[in-house]
């Protein structure tokens, strides 16, 4: 190659995290903050396969460490599912249901506020896509009633839900969905990455047949890490075995998550389990932080009053702003690094999403002092 090991050496031996002490208001990154505990166990299990020592063949027969009992006994009863398997993230977890339980040119009804990935997953499975619409305005709302005309209309072999979406942060009905599903004899699939792991949620009582959960969005592990939770009566079709390669499963492609990712979302979760039962503090604090920013003249979207830590505001303020500002877009991204605030996308000013999850009410008033600065100072 033409880079010498010097080269090379100077270019990744050192490599640093820009954003490592400042204050993390990006979705994507607020619940997967890893604890002490799976910090501690990603340098014991760091080297490739390392969790795979002491394997007879099956990744969640592993007793050392204790695979076993994660997969099979405690995941399960904490999202109040028969079976759970993991997998690489979330949107694998989907394409992994899409594929196993349908056929191509199968119907599948989704929502309007659906991860861009959900459609990625629909597509390589060769489904065929019916939307129900949001409610057009700024809340965005979903109305679970509007499946029913679908359903009928369209025959679909699945239903398909995001709860909450990633975008504004709505919570649909989704236990009255699970009802329209179970009437209709329909499986129905909760997309639950900004759920599982930072409120309480369980397939059982909201009717699913499958719910989808991320571990490096909400379950304070690395990436790339998710659970698959689903009802008895579909373990055999996920599970199906490699024909000749005992213990190794066709949708898997033999064997999931082997690594760290995996370790870490063990050595999280006693933590995470005790995060979800403080989740009301944290839709308060949510509510707070939402109400200190409208106070500004920025505007909240989705339902209101909010029920979760992920929203999208509109930040026209910031935009007038931008456009006489020397450095037009790039001035809320930076003014917010000055500040050590990081998570804001770099050139937007119309809007913006946040999270305000696991971040002290200390540091969330910081936050909403730099905005106020900011309005005051240019505004």
């Amino acid at each position: 190659m033409n880079s010498t090991i010097q080269e090379l050496q100077q270019r990744y031996a050192n490599l640093t995290r820009t954003y490592n002490q400042g204050i993390i208001v990006n979705p994507l990154q607020t619940g997967g903050r890893l604890t002490d505990a799976a910090k501690a166990a990603m340098q014991q299990f760091g080297d490739g396969y390392s969790v795979c020592d002491h394997c007879k063949g099956r990744l969640e027969g592993i007793s050392n460490p204790p695979i076993d009992t994660f997969v099979e006994k405690d995941l399960p009863q904490f999202i109040g599912a028969d079976a759970v398997k993991l997998t690489h993230g979330a949107r694998e977890g989907k394409y992994l249901v899409f594929h196993a339980i349908t056929k191509p040119g199968d119907v599948v009804v989704v929502d309007r506020n659906r991860h861009y990935s959900s459609d990625a997953a629909i597509q390589r499975a060769g489904l065929n896509v019916v939307k129900v619409d949001n409610d057009g305005t700024l809340e965005r709302k979903m109305n679970v009633e509007d499946y029913i005309p679908l359903i009928k209309q369209h025959r679909p072999k699945l239903l398909f839900i995001t709860y909450p979406d990633g975008s504004v942060g709505n919570l649909p009905d989704v236990k009255r969905l699970g009802d329209i599903a179970q009437e209709y004899e329909i499986p129905l699939v909760v997309n639950a990455a900004y759920a599982i792991g930072r409120m309480p949620i369980s397939l059982q009582d909201i009717g699913a047949d499958f719910v989808i959960g991320s571990g490096h969005k909400s379950m304070a592990s690395m990436g790339p890490v998710g659970v698959l939770g689903m009802k008895e009566k579909w373990r055999d079709i996920l599970t199906r075995p490699v024909e000749g390669h005992k213990g190794k499963e066709i949708e898997c492609l033999g064997c999931t998550v082997r690594g760290t990712p995996l370790i870490t979302l063990m050595a999280s979760f006693p933590e995470v389990v005790e995060r979800t039962g403080r989740w009301d503090e944290e839709v308060a604090k949510a509510r707070w932080f939402s109400g200190e920013l409208e106070s500004l003249g920025l505007e909240q979207m989705g339902e209101k009053p909010h029920a979760h830590d992920l929203m999208m505001f509109q930040t026209d303020v910031f935009y007038q702003i931008s456009g006489k500002h020397p450095q037009k877009r790039a001035f809320l991204y930076e003014a917010l690094k000055e500040n050590g605030i990081f998570g804001v996308k770099h050139g937007l000013t119309k809007s913006m999403k946040i999270s305000t999850y696991g971040t002290s009410r200390e540091d969330l008033e910081k936050v909403v002092a730099t905005f106020k600065d900011l309005v005051n100072r240019y505004g």
